[in-house]
């Protein structure tokens, strides 16, 4: 069920952040994939280097925007601990802003998350709960909500995947970079889906900024895939502002092609990516390959340094 009605709210950093670590989120640089473009040309593809972030992904935006709503409101204090489900990336934002803003953390997540990612998490002094490795992201929010239900009082939840303040960091962030660094002339938008909140926040500014952008999702062709971050939606626990009418056009990308993908980009391109990364690049391509002119930009989530322990590498 969609929830987009919502006015959009600009959550951002008060005086007591600037200058802080807080105040170092966004304006990520915007790549040009210039190898992988000669393929398309004239059409341009290009990618947001997320990991430029302080926590190493695109996740610190909605992370650092769901915890100062929560200041906000008041139902973040210091006497509360943060709770949420998350498969990495967000987790590790919460743990970082956690650990700068005087919270404790804890966090669910599947007992199939990397090893990196979960020593990254304890080194910020986050406390674990570990999931069924067969459920996934979705066992891991229906223990985050379990916790929730038994403590309300002793926990801030988020909950990523129903919160506003994760697609408003893109509405009123990431969307308005990509229009800046662009000049205004990007005329395809291409993201992967797990919260979702990146689809649908640049989305739904880059189509006000210009209705003609076309706009398109991308996602796992099937429920066992190695896309960490990413949802099959048909199969898993929709987000509640997810909207599958939103989308152009949905892509279905397989494993093995978003494999692929990263190795090209780390052998031509000289950019070292995460699995979802090279997932939204294959898409980002495969709309390039269907255009006579364009400009193509898509959300690299990660880079690889989380996953180098990984078989796949």
């Amino acid at each position: 069920m969609s929830i987009l009605t919502n006015t959009p709210v600009e959550v951002t950093c008060d005086a007591t952040h600037h200058n802080s670590l807080l105040s170092a989120v966004g304006n990520t640089p915007l790549i040009e994939l210039r190898h992988l473009s000669r393929e398309v040309a004239p059409v341009r593809v290009f990618a947001k280097a997320e990991w430029f972030n302080p926590g190493g992904s695109v996740k610190d935006r909605p992370a650092l925007n769901m915890i100062l709503k929560g200041e906000r409101e008041g139902k973040l204090t210091k006497e509360k601990t943060i709770l949420d489900a998350t498969s990495g990336n967000t987790g590790i934002a919460y743990a970082m802003f956690g650990a700068a803003m005087g919270y404790k953390v804890k966090l669910c997540l599947p007992k199939s998350a990397g090893d990196l990612h979960k020593r990254i998490l304890q080194a910020y002094g986050t406390e674990l709960v570990l999931t069924s490795l067969t459920e996934g992201s979705d066992g891991a929010i229906r223990e985050a909500i379990r916790l929730y239900e038994e403590e309300p009082d002793a926990y801030f939840y988020p909950d990523q995947y129903n919160n506003d303040a994760n697609w408003l960091a893109h509405y009123h962030g990431t969307a308005n970079e990509i229009i800046e660094q662009t000049d205004g002339s990007i005329t395809h938008f291409v993201a992967g889906l797990g919260t979702s909140g990146t689809f649908t926040g640049n989305t739904k500014r880059l189509r006000e900024f210009n209705p003609d952008i076309r706009c398109i999702s991308c996602q796992p062709d099937s429920p066992m895939h190695a896309m960490e971050g990413w949802k099959h939606m048909p199969t898993s626990i929709k987000p509640g502002f997810y909207d599958e009418q939103m989308a152009d056009e949905n892509l279905w990308i397989r494993t093995e092609d978003a494999q692929a993908m990263i190795k090209r980009l780390a052998r031509e391109e000289g950019l070292l990516v995460g699995m979802s990364a090279g997932a939204s690049v294959e898409a980002a391509m495969c709309v390039a390959r269907d255009l006579n002119d364009g400009v193509v930009v898509t959300v690299m989530a990660d880079s690889a340094s989380k996953y180098l322990d990984h078989r796949f590498w």
